[in-house]
């Protein structure tokens, strides 16, 4: 047995009967040569992690754009934190942490810069529309042409919205994504003064937590209690509902604060600004995002996928090297 082999009838083992197993993967759309030391999941993980997309996580803003300080959430920061949370669901379960991590791990891929306000900012002049998870899947499928398995590539684009991912893995994802944004985003608003601790209702604090780690334990664990009992992924109602206010108090009081919507707009301005500029001029795009459109790809489409693959100061670089003149630029 080669050394993959044996690690997919390790998990026949000690994985749960609902758990997803690697030897029983729908496959790729291209067919590869099994690796002789890699579970296919394994195998995604890795292609994920050496992915140039993966890279530039590290600087795309989750919430805070051109934050003052080292502390503040990334993109590429949110993203382990989602791992971590995910695999400490998937290994008390019984689940494939593999799977997990990988889906985790790609799960934001195709972010844009500014995070949900780039998002919002492309959605609006798309004529397509503009979806992360979506384009999280295209980067996969087509920008980078990763080959995933299904099971990963499915678990990417429901990790949001009403669709529900055909793995407990992928479900998983859906769930430990919001619990780290919504608690790591409370941290960085009471970092950046925006809110205080004490401003989150005072029945939330006391069921779910006073603090960061306490609410993320709180919520793992209610995940871990569901599982066990019904051996589905999902967490109790009222802690669910809970949730949920908080993450409506977050919109609340910071993703539509004052601070926030005032850099958001800046970013609108921006981003549409670079669309409409390379949709005039797409030959002033790389090589790879023109010879898309050779192939039959929408320009608008290829347009965003360029936008969305810049990182915060390449399209600040961009912008300013295309609208804002270099007089401007000079000190005496």
């Amino acid at each position: 047995m080669t050394i993959r082999e044996q690690l997919e009838a390790r998990e026949h083992d000690i994985l749960s009967p609902w758990a997803t197993f690697a030897d029983e993967s729908a496959g790729r759309e291209q067919e590869m040569q099994p690796c002789p030391y890699r579970t296919c999941f394994q195998r995604d993980r890795d292609r994920i992690l050496h992915s140039k997309a993966f890279r530039r996580l590290s600087n795309k803003t989750q919430v805070f754009i051109s934050p003052e300080g080292d502390h503040y959430r990334a993109r590429l920061t949110h993203t382990l934190e989602v791992a971590q949370i995910a695999r400490t669901i998937a290994r008390a379960l019984g689940l494939n942490e593999d799977l997990t991590e990988a889906i985790a791990l790609g799960h934001d891929l195709g972010h844009t810069p500014f995070g949900h306000a780039g998002e919002s900012a492309l959605n609006e002049v798309c004529p397509q529309g503009f979806r992360h998870n979506e384009q999280s899947l295209r980067l996969v499928d087509l920008l980078e042409n990763l080959n995933l398995t299904r099971e990963v590539r499915g678990g990417i684009v429901c990790h949001t919205g009403s669709r529900k991912a055909a793995t407990p893995e992928g479900r998983i994802i859906h769930f430990a994504d919001r619990i780290a944004y919504i608690n790591h985003d409370i941290d960085d608003a009471v970092r950046g003064g925006i809110i205080r601790e004490s401003d989150i209702p005072a029945h939330l604090r006391t069921r779910l937590g006073a603090s960061h780690g306490t609410r993320i334990d709180t919520l793992v664990t209610a995940m871990i209690d569901y599982g066990l009992q019904y051996c589905e992924i999902g967490m109790d109602r009222a802690v669910h509902d809970d949730m949920m206010e908080l993450r409506q108090f977050m919109f609340e009081h910071v993703y539509r604060s004052p601070e926030v919507r005032r850099e958001e707009t800046r970013t609108r301005t921006m981003l549409q600004s670079l669309y409409r500029y390379f949709a005039e001029h797409p030959d002033e795009m790389p090589d790879d995002y023109f010879v898309l459109m050779t192939k039959g790809e929408p320009l608008e489409r290829v347009v965003c996928d360029y936008i969305a693959s810049m990182t915060d100061r390449y399209s600040i670089a961009v912008f300013r090297r295309l609208f804002i003149p270099n007089s401007w630029s000079k000190t005496d």
